[in-house]
């Protein structure tokens, strides 16, 4: 059997389940490794030792017992620090809550904490989840694995590092503009933002909340798959939530795409691209279309259009939630996190109301342009190749503005128009750094999605590379 740590989700779930390793052992070896490496990349916020030792010997004790422990029973993950858990400090990134204790759970937690799941402590973000490199004033820039030089993406920034790096087979995320999935192209991990609506956003933190999903980073699709199982579904605390049918996400996953079409839009998406990053995008098209899909190209409507109204909605949110805090603490806002909250303060409710009453049709629009008849969109991740943390930090501020709006060039309309997006790694780039496409389907279309991303993965090994460095410690 491989090391523990080169276990992904699923083979530690089913390994535990069949007494080949303990839960105690897994866990274990996760926490020597958060501990010895999560410093390295600024992934780690908080790790809880004694207790999830304390979980994971009770997890065996069950097994022992004969008892059902779970589809994820006594697997070690650590998530996003901005997910509550009633009792621990949840500080969002932030200084204004550094100290800040949450009285109540956040459904998600509740929902893997009831399928065996073991909860090791929260993980790095970027300040108040404003980021999409990872950069945080306070505690420091999330690190790639693969390069300490480069960002590990954001704002899901330890989410990304800490499953690259093998810290943990997988963590939840937030994506508002991209936050899921910038990370996972930029560690070399498989990413999903769900459908708007799908996973209950209670007891999270929000950033965006018209805007704002959680989704799992794991190494493989069918890690996100199994995770997305018990995740998703209508949660009464949470009025956004939609009554989608539950599902076993991962049933589907055969390996075969025969009779499915995949559409890729030309212009936005394919224009800006590096030559390198369409270079791996047509291999990945390639290796689809030998799994049995159909390729079309397609169009896209006015993204200019679809990209404004999304910034109109997300800085209308955030300055709303940021406003008390902003008043009275303008500090304690890291400078670039500030300035992207600002000018939601001068739009007029006027022009947010119109962007939400636009959201329906908009979306509409861009799935008969850009999806057409097709199953699925394949579009780029990143349309560059992984930014150093100087080109995104440092410099005058107009060219730091350029480079981090090309870091969400390809991400932030997909959450605007609220459809499901599958990040999943499909190569290196010059620099040595990952490369990803996305798959974006219909609204609650994840399940063809992971069956697209488990048929490409059955056929290369992109997503099984191990950063350096990050081997046995």
């Amino acid at each position: 059997m491989s090391a523990l740590h080169d276990l992904g989700l699923v083979e530690t779930a089913d390994a535990i389940a069949q007494g080949a390793i303990t839960s105690e052992a897994a866990t274990a070896s996760a926490l020597h490794r958060l501990e010895a490496l999560g410093p390295r990349y600024h992934a780690v916020m908080l790790i809880d030792r004694d207790g999830a030792l304390e979980a994971a010997r009770a997890v065996d004790l069950a097994r022992a017992r004969g008892e059902d422990i779970g589809p994820l029973g006594g697997v070690p993950l650590a998530h996003k620090d901005l997910l509550y858990r009633a009792g621990r400090v949840c500080t969002g990134g932030s200084l204004i809550r550094k100290d800040f204790v949450p009285d109540v759970t956040a459904s998600v937690l509740e929902r893997l904490d009831g399928a065996g799941a073991l909860d090791l402590g929260t993980l790095h973000l970027a300040e108040f989840a404003l980021s999409p490199t990872g950069f945080n004033a306070h505690y420091g820039h999330g690190r790639s694995p693969w390069n300490l030089d480069y960002g590990s993406g954001g704002s899901s920034s330890g989410s990304g590092a800490a499953v690259a790096a093998r810290l943990v087979s997988g963590a939840l995320g937030s994506d508002t503009g991209g936050s899921i999935r910038h990370p996972s192209a930029m560690c070399g991990v498989t990413g999903l933002k769900p459908t708007n609506g799908l996973v209950p956003l209670y007891g999270a933190m929000p950033m965006a909340p018209s805007l704002d999903t959680i989704g799992p980073l794991t190494r493989s699709v069918r890690d996100a798959a199994r995770m997305l199982s018990v995740i998703a579904g209508p949660d009464v605390r949470d009025a956004t939530t939609l009554a989608a049918p539950e599902r076993d996400y991962e049933s589907g996953l055969s390996g075969d795409l025969k009779g499915l079409t995949i559409a890729v839009p030309q212009g936005y998406y394919r224009t800006t691209a590096d030559g390198e990053i369409l270079a791996l995008m047509d291999d990945s098209l390639k290796v689809l279309k030998e799994a049995g899909a159909k390729v079309v190209e397609t169009t896209v409507p006015d993204m200019a259009l679809i990209n404004a109204l999304m910034q109109v909605v997300m800085t209308c949110e955030a300055a709303t939630l940021h406003r008390q805090w902003l008043e009275e603490r303008p500090g304690d806002y890291g400078a670039q996190v500030r300035a992207r909250i600002l000018p939601g303060f001068a739009l007029p409710a006027t022009r947010y109301v119109e962007a939400l009453m636009m959201r329906a049709k908009v979306a509409e629009d861009w799935l008969h342009r850009a999806m057409g008849g097709a199953d699925m969109v394949h579009i780029p991740t990143l349309p560059i190749a992984v930014p150093s943390i100087a080109e995104t930090t440092q410099g005058a501020p107009e060219d730091v503005a350029v480079a981090i709006a090309r870091v969400t060039h390809c991400t932030r309309a997909i959450n605007y128009l609220g459809l499901p997006s599958l990040s999943v790694p499909c190569g290196f780039t010059a620099n040595g750094l990952p490369a990803a496409f996305q798959l974006v389907g219909r609204p609650f279309g994840e399940p063809v999605l992971l069956r697209a991303g488990d048929a490409y993965q059955r056929r290369t090994d992109f997503h099984l590379r191990v950063p350096p460095d990050c081997g046995p410690i």
